[in-house]
């Protein structure tokens, strides 16, 4: 996968509120040579966002307490950061194409790493 190897410089942010869940994606994604950073919900995701400029693709589940769900989240970075890839999963929600922001991509759960970097390569930036 060449344009997961030219991603790899690119920092991820994982957002699930399952813990062994976020754990496993995110070593699944340092093991494929992404720097990673966690966030255990879509408002945490958010302030994380806000502080940082060197996020270039946000990873995250659809289902998750707080103010905002996933797709809520990739919505607002869609429109506030065109330049982060955005991919959305969820072992519960199968969305419909339309419901992903433009230049995201949806992977089910439960993947496998070749799923996920696949998407990270197809998954792209405005």
């Amino acid at each position: 996968m060449t344009g997961s190897r030219s991603l790899s410089s690119s920092l991820v942010l994982v957002v699930e509120d399952e813990d062994l869940v976020r754990m496993m994606a995110s070593d699944m994604l340092q093991d494929a040579g992404f720097t990673v950073i966690e966030a255990a919900c879509a408002d945490e995701a958010w302030d994380i966002l806000k502080s940082r400029s060197d996020i270039g693709v946000l990873f995250t589940d659809i289902e998750m307490p707080g103010s905002m769900n996933g797709f809520a989240l990739a919505a607002w970075v869609a429109e506030r950061w065109p330049h982060i890839r955005l991919v959305i999963t969820s072992g519960r929600y199968r969305p419909a194409p339309r419901d992903v922001p433009d230049h995201g991509m949806f992977v089910p759960k439960p993947y496998l790493a070749e799923q996920v970097l696949s998407a990270f390569d197809r998954a792209k930036p405005v």
